[in-house]
C-alpha cells in the first residue's frame, strides 16, 4: 500500500522534513535494518577477533591486509555505478505509473455517446465498459501478485461478474500462448460498431473518438505488459550488486581501527565504533534498497502501486453515469449482455 506523507509537508516549517524521519513504514529503516545489523555485527566480530585473539604476528598480517583492503576498495566506482542505476530505476517506475490504466476519459465518452434511455441502451454502456475494465483486470493480474491472488484463475473473473459463463468459454477457445489482454477489446470495438449500424451511436466520427480511446487504453496496458517482460539488464543488475556488496566487504576488514602506537596512515585514533563507515554503508546500501524496491512496483512492498484499489476504482467509474442527464444510472454488475461476445479475431 503506498505511503503517502503529502499532507504532511504541505507547508514548510522548521522540523518539517526531520518529522518525516521518525517514520517507520515505507522507510529505509525497514528496508535496511536487517543488512545493516548483519555488517554491524560482522565488524564487530572482526574487530574482536583482532584485538583479543590474534597473536602479534597474526595482528601484523592482519594490519597488512586492512590497509591493502583500504587501498583498492576505493577504486570500486560504487557511486558511479549506483548512482546511474538508480536513475534508470527511478524513471522506469515513473513511467510505469504514467502508463496505468484509468477508464474516466472513456466512460465520458462512453456515457455521452452511446444513445438509449431504455434497458437496453445501459446494459449497451454497461457492456462496453465492463469489456474496457476486463482489460486493465485481465493485464494487471499478469503482472500484479496481489491482483494475480484475488484472481488467480480466469474462472475468478467469471466468478466477479467481470466475463460472463459464455465470454469465458470463447476467451479459453482462442489458443495462443502469449497474454489474451487485448481479447476484451476486440469485443468493445465489434459491439460499438454493432451500435453504430443500429444507430445508438451518432456517427462514425463519435465511434471514431470511442476507438481511439480505446486505443490510447490498450496501449497502456500493452506498455504495462512490456514494462512486465522487459527488464532492466540482468548484467547491470548483477554488476551494482556485487558493486555494493563487494566495497563493504572490503570495508570490514579495510575500515578497522589498527593500533594507534604503529603509526599507520590514517589511523591515529581507535575510536572502536567507525562512524563514517556506517553512515557510507546506510547510503550506499539504502541507494541499493530503493532500487531493490522500484524496479517492480507491482508487488506488495509498502510503497508498491495500489492494483487492487485501482481495479476497484475502475470498477466503480465504469458503471457510474450522471446523475442528471442523457442516461439514467447503470444497472448491476450481474446482467446478461446485449448481445453474445463477439469473437476475437
Amino acid at each position: 500500500m503506498t505511503v503517502t506523507y503529502t499532507n504532511r509537508v504541505a507547508n514548510v516549517h522548521l522540523g518539517t522534513f526531520s518529522r518525516l524521519l521518525l517514520q517507520w513504514r515505507g522507510s529505509i529503516y525497514k528496508l535496511l535494518y536487517c543488512e545493516f545489523f548483519i555488517f554491524i555485527l560482522s565488524y564487530f566480530t572482526i574487530s574482536i577477533i583482532y584485538r583479543l585473539i590474534l597473536s602479534e604476528s597474526q595482528r601484523l598480517l592482519f594490519e597488512k591486509l586492512a590497509l591493502y583492503c583500504d587501498k583498492y576498495a576505493q577504486l570500486i566506482p560504487v557511486s558511479f555505478v549506483l548512482g546511474f542505476y538508480v536513475a534508470l530505476v527511478v524513471s522506469r517506475w515513473w513511467n510505469q505509473y504514467q502508463s496505468i490504466p484509468w477508464l474516466d476519459r472513456l466512460m465520458n465518452l462512453v456515457s455521452a455517446n452511446v444513445e438509449g434511455e431504455d434497458e437496453q441502451g445501459r446494459l449497451l454502456r454497461r457492456t462496453l465498459m465492463r469489456y474496457a475494465h476486463l482489460c486493465t483486470v485481465l493485464i494487471l493480474r499478469s503482472v500484479s501478485t496481489a491482483v494475480y491472488k484475488r484472481f488467480p484463475s480466469i474462472r475468478h473473473l467469471v466468478q466477479a461478474g467481470l466475463m460472463t459463463p459464455e465470454e469465458h468459454k470463447r476467451f479459453e477457445s482462442l489458443n495462443s500462448s502469449h497474454n489474451k489482454f487485448w481479447v476484451p477489446c476486440v469485443w468493445f470495438a465489434t459491439l460499438a460498431a454493432k451500435a453504430r449500424r443500429e444507430g445508438q451511436i451518432r456517427d462514425s466520427v463519435v465511434l471514431q473518438g470511442i476507438l481511439n480511446e480505446l486505443n490510447t487504453l490498450r496501449s497502456q496496458c500493452g506498455a504495462l505488459y512490456g514494462y512486465d517482460w522487459i527488464s532492466v539488464p540482468l548484467v547491470y543488475t548483477q554488476v551494482v550488486t556485487v558493486a555494493v556488496y563487494s566495497f563493504f566487504l572490503a570495508c570490514l576488514i579495510g575500515r578497522q581501527f589498527l593500533d594507534p602506537t604503529k603509526g599507520y596512515p590514517g589511523h591515529e585514533l581507535d575510536l572502536f565504533v567507525p562512524v563514517f563507515t556506517l553512515l557510507q554503508f546506510f547510503f550506499y546500501a539504502g541507494w541499493l534498497k530503493v532500487a531493490e524496491q522500484l524496479i517492480n512496483p507491482f508487488g506488495e512492498d509498502d510503497d508498491d502501486f495500489e492494483a487492487n484499489w485501482l481495479i476497484d476504482r475502475n470498477l466503480q467509474v465504469s458503471r457510474a453515469e450522471p446523475a442528471c442527464g442523457a442516461h439514467s444510472a447503470l444497472g448491476p454488475l450481474r446482467q446478461k449482455s446485449p448481445s453474445s461476445a463477439p469473437t476475437a479475431g
